[in-house]
């Protein structure tokens, strides 16, 4: 018993950190939660033995990617799925601290990373996002530094050939970006496509994973939302909440859950919406599948 609470006590700081890395692994909340606790069991089992050769997060970072690493060879691409932060931000207060977690959190990021090849993408991570040495990488991997190199190269040139161009996003706490959110749920809730269409960039995409393509333009997304989210008497209502370090709102339409939009906003404008439908999206979230 003494050795559980001993083991529980040093594994729980790392939990909300573990999750974070399994899901930009994955890109899937839920098999991230199920991997996490596969992690916990294994290092449970393990723990005896532990010798302290490493630190304590060095040894559970090496089960989680392996984990992760091996659910990924075992089964077919996942469905993207959105982090809500109040999973994963630090619990800690410093806005440093937790501006970088939003970075490597975004929405269009993890989208990104799932292109890798998995071990690329465990290099990646491991290297750019957590800034692990080469040295620890191949410990971790069991190959040599001069291999862990070579793999963030190819990562690195895979990623430069899909990037479109990055902007600055706004953080959701600014003022500007809190104006925008309110006026798009309250023009949202009223129907008011006007002020929709002025809030959206001329180029903006609305995207609904795991459906492919996109619409791209403010005048295919306003048909889109006009057809598909009808709402009887300003029946849709638009609950504010956080994901993947950007803006989202849970929408209900006449009551019930309709989908989680995460939104990226930018100096000019929303340039994006990731709608993800089903009230499975709403439980992580701790939403009620009505209102």
């Amino acid at each position: 018993m003494l050795e559980t609470e001993d083991f529980t006590a040093r594994t729980a700081p790392y939990r909300r950190e573990l999750l974070a890395h399994c899901y930009r692994m994955l890109g899937s909340v839920d098999d991230a939660e199920d991997l996490v606790q596969e992690t916990m069991l294994r290092a449970w089992r393990g723990y005896p033995d532990f010798q302290e050769r490493a630190s304590m997060r060095t040894w559970l970072y090496r089960i989680a990617t392996n984990a992760c690493l091996n659910a990924l060879e075992h089964s077919s691409r996942r469905e993207l799925q959105p982090m809500p932060d109040v999973l994963v931000e630090p619990e800690d207060s410093d806005p440093a601290a937790i501006l970088i977690a939003r970075h490597d959190m975004r929405l269009a990021l993890i989208a990104l990373w799932q292109h890798l090849p998995p071990r690329q993408r465990a290099v990646l991570l491991l290297r750019d996002v957590l800034r692990w040495k080469a040295t620890e990488v191949a410990e971790l991997l069991d190959v040599t530094p001069a291999a862990v190199n070579s793999t963030l190269q190819r990562a690195h040139a895979t990623l430069a050939n899909l990037r479109t161009g990055d902007e600055p996003i706004a953080e959701p706490d600014d003022p500007a970006t809190r104006a925008v959110l309110d006026s798009w749920a309250a023009a949202f809730e009223s129907s008011d496509t006007d002020t929709l269409t002025n809030l959206l960039r001329a180029e903006a995409v609305w995207e609904m994973p795991p459906i492919p393509g996109r619409f791209t333009g403010r005048d295919s997304i306003i048909r889109l939302i006009t057809t598909q989210c009808p709402s009887r008497n300003g029946g849709a209502r638009m609950i504010p909440t956080r994901a993947n370090g950007q803006p989202a709102f849970a929408l209900y339409l006449n009551g019930e859950a309709h989908s989680i939009q995460v939104l990226t906003v930018t100096a000019g404008g929303i340039a994006s919406v990731v709608a993800f439908h089903g009230f499975e999206r709403f439980e992580p979230f701790g939403l009620p599948k009505t209102l």
